[in-house]
């Protein structure tokens, strides 16, 4: 039996069985029915082995996400395998929102959240970081509930799958509100660097874009909440407006590509960067990302532009975004202001095995923790030396699940599982 592959096509999946479940019942029937590994699948979004198993992969984007609003908790509990984009039509026909969302609203909720998925802005945690509660499948079949101030409630939202099939998750939600997205062009190198905190502090949620090799910063996509920013010039710090016919990025058609050009317009509909009526073809790539300290961010940059001759030639672009800190054992940033910076590979296997460890040297000073769903060669050692809770998420784990039936090699090989 084939089960296919993940979304960019970087791994096959090697599990014996898959069941696409139908109900929250199906998955409990399914853990307590056998005895074999089990690992949850979502949309696929990932480019490496974290979701394989020996035994059974389960997919939950199925189950109906029967969303239940609380007004006045502002949270919605909803199912673990609907797509952001689904959920945030649903809110905003409510008048309400979400705090972000990431590039591709085309992602499951609890995919993102479980592997620590952004989008951007100083002020804004990961998409994990407004999870109030989930509920997931035990190894045994029990279904559990852990909330926000409960012990370990910390470990183990951004799980990684370790534990349990999350099947529900409760959301953090606020009034619905109105953004605009205006693109700059041909930022100086020496602007970014000079003052990062203060040009990806520029809007709501900001986004800078790179071939590392050129001379000034390819495009900065200004996303401004509506009464909360002042509303963008046509130049800033050297850059310029884009112009209609300027409009796109690397090779995305533009009709993929959300609402630019100073448009107001839905939260939803501004946020992400795709159209979730345009579905992205499943990218010839390959992704890597490292997040490190917003304080280190510009050093950590000079590092890496070091690479740049070398870098470029197997690059389609690299996104620059910011995450605020959060309390997240497991998150990329757990306890400090957090740079992200993410490569989009062109299809090139043994250059990009090559280029990530000469890029992981030059940011091992920083401290720089990989992005769970993307490709990295970090070691266990590594990793648990940048995630100072790994040693307590993975007791965790292990107390949750003994026999190991949600652990896999991937897990094993980085010490998130014994």
């Amino acid at each position: 039996m084939s089960i296919g592959a993940t979304w960019a096509g970087t791994h096959t999946f090697h599990a014996s069985g898959h069941v696409e479940a139908a109900s929250i019942e199906q998955v409990q029937e399914l853990l307590t029915g056998s005895n074999g590994p089990v690992r949850a699948l979502g949309t696929r979004h990932s480019f490496n082995d974290l979701a394989d198993t020996a035994g059974t992969l389960v997919t939950v984007t199925g189950i109906p996400a029967d969303p239940v609003l609380d007004e006045e908790a502002r949270t919605v509990t909803v199912g673990a395998g609907v797509r952001y984009g689904v959920l945030a039509a649903w809110l905003h026909e409510r008048g309400w929102a979400l705090h972000n969302m990431g590039s591709l609203p085309h992602i499951s909720v609890g995919g993102a959240v479980a592997t620590g998925t952004h989008g951007s802005g100083l002020t804004n945690g990961c998409l994990a970081d407004a999870v109030a509660a989930l509920q997931f499948v035990g190894a045994r079949g029990a279904l559990r509930t852990v909330a926000r101030g409960q012990d370990g409630f910390e470990g183990l939202v951004v799980g990684l799958g370790a534990y349990g099939v999350v099947v529900r998750l409760t959301l953090d939600i606020q009034p619905a509100y109105m953004v605009r997205q205006d693109v700059y062009r041909g930022l100086p190198w020496s602007a970014l660097l000079e003052d990062l905190p203060g040009v990806m502090g520029a809007g709501y949620s900001v986004s800078a874009f790179t071939t590392w090799d050129e001379d000034t910063v390819q495009q900065v996509w200004r996303k401004t909440r509506i009464g909360a920013g002042e509303a963008p010039g046509s130049s800033w710090l050297g850059s310029r407006l884009e112009t209609p016919e300027e409009s796109g990025l690397v090779d995305a058609d533009p009709a993929q590509l959300t609402v630019r050009g100073g448009v107001e317009g839905p939260w939803l509909e501004r946020l992400p960067h795709f159209r979730l009526d345009h579905t992205p073809s499943n990218g010839d790539e390959i992704q890597t990302e490292y997040f490190v300290a917003l304080e280190d961010g510009a050093d950590a940059l000079v590092a890496v532009r070091a690479l740049a001759a070398d870098i470029a030639p197997h690059l389609l672009v690299t996104e620059l975004r910011t995450l605020a800190a959060d309390e997240l054992w497991l998150s990329g940033a757990y306890r400090r202001d957090t740079l992200a910076i993410h490569f989009t590979w062109k299809n090139r296997p043994a250059e990009v095995a090559s280029l990530t460890p000469r890029i992981e040297d030059a940011l091992a000073p920083f401290g720089a923790r990989p992005h769970w769903g993307k490709v990295h060669t970090m070691t266990a050692d590594a990793v648990a030396a940048v995630h100072p809770q790994l040693a307590q998420a993975r007791l965790l784990f292990e107390a949750l699940d003994p026999t190991g039936r949600f652990a896999n090699a991937h897990l094993r090989r980085l010490g998130i599982r014994a």
